[in-house]
């Protein structure tokens, strides 16, 4: 039968593999609902805009795959999220498709295509980024050099400078969220976690992220505001300058309660005077005395900062979009997603697509 839907649809071999699942299922049930679904698979190829060409990543959401947009040939990143498996809840996808759909274009953030149900799935066409993330840069070729973490730092800045504009914060920066062009250009990625600011609410109470980079309000606070991505930024200088975070040798949970009687740093041993002032600006532990994104914009460290293209991949990555090391928490009053949240978010974005992409 995978044979037959290859030819039939000219189907790339990875596509067939993803489908090897659901039609295996599909095969083992009586003759009458064999056919039904079957026909409900046929009827999805049918109209499909994209074919999936390889895995390139997988994660508590599902997998991301290199694909080709079949109406001109464009290669593009596929995000496919399995509602029935996915650990994610309907609230942590509909702000990741309702952030990229309602933000305009910028450079320092991922582009977004569009967004489809396929069957219990949801794919989110994205925009393919070669380069890998920071953290695969890391691991590959070891910590970056300040010249090269000047870069980065300042692209963040003007990303979250942009999501402020829009009225949103990201809540989750780190290095895997960080993902690079092949010319070296840093972007934002991982909307899941997006929260959100409105004039009348100008502060968020829930707990998303990923612990090791959380700032110490969401822990100790009911609100906590945009500068939580600021000190996420500081830890985020101390993983590019190290190689690793404070306490990434303890379970989440336990890191969580070090967090706030922590005062991370870097060494003015190792690094230089700029930078260190800058990690220890980004990691003032109260919010209120924290500097925001036009202060830290101003810096010497990221004023001084040169071309994009030293962030250069030295050999070829992958897209990584949005790609979680695992240790992500979650606590936002979400339900687990099942299938009974299929139709409703069929119903929010039973197709989504940016005009012009």
């Amino acid at each position: 039968m995978l044979a037959e839907l290859q030819a039939k649809y000219h189907l790339p071999d990875a596509h067939i593999e993803y489908l090897r699942k659901d039609v295996d299922d599909a095969c083992d049930l009586d003759s009458d609902s064999a056919k039904e679904e079957i026909s409900q698979i046929e009827k999805q190829l049918s109209t499909l805009e994209y074919h999936l060409l390889k895995r390139v990543g997988h994660g508590a959401f599902g997998s991301v795959f290199e694909g080709k947009r079949l109406s001109d040939g464009l290669t593009v990143a596929v995000k496919v999220i399995d509602l029935e498996d996915s650990k994610d809840d309907i609230g942590t996808i509909t702000r990741e498709i309702t952030a990229l759909v309602n933000g305009k274009t910028c450079p320092q953030l991922t582009a977004y295509y569009a967004s489809t149900m396929v069957g219990h799935k949801v794919w989110i066409a994205m925009e393919y980024l070669d380069g890998g993330s920071i953290a695969d840069k890391i691991k590959a070729e070891g910590p970056l050099s300040e010249a090269q973490i000047a870069v980065v730092v300042r692209e963040v800045l003007l990303g979250l400078q942009y999501l402020a504009m829009e009225g949103k914060i990201h809540r989750d920066i780190k290095g895997a969220n960080i993902l690079l062009s092949s010319d070296g250009q840093p972007k934002l990625a991982d909307f899941g976690a997006s929260g959100q600011l409105t004039d009348t609410m100008t502060k968020c109470n829930t707990l998303v992220g990923s612990p090791y980079w959380m700032a110490p309000e969401i822990f100790t606070r009911n609100k906590y505001d945009g500068k939580a991505d600021i000190w996420s930024l500081g830890i985020t200088c101390m993983e590019m300058a190290e190689g690793t975070v404070p306490f990434s040798h303890l379970p989440p949970l336990k890191a969580v309660t070090e967090i706030p009687r922590s005062n991370p740093s870097l060494s003015e041993e190792k690094f230089s005077k700029k930078f260190v002032e800058f990690v220890k600006l980004c990691l003032t532990k109260e919010p209120e005395e924290r500097p925001g994104l036009k202060e830290m914009l101003k810096h010497p460290f990221v004023v001084g900062a040169g071309k994009k293209e030293l962030l250069q991949r030295k050999g070829s990555g992958g897209p990584v979009a949005g790609v979680s090391d695992g240790r992500t928490i979650k606590a936002d009053g979400g339900a687990t997603v099942k299938s009974s949240g299929t139709s409703r978010l069929t119903k929010i974005f039973g197709k989504t697509e940016r005009k012009g992409a």
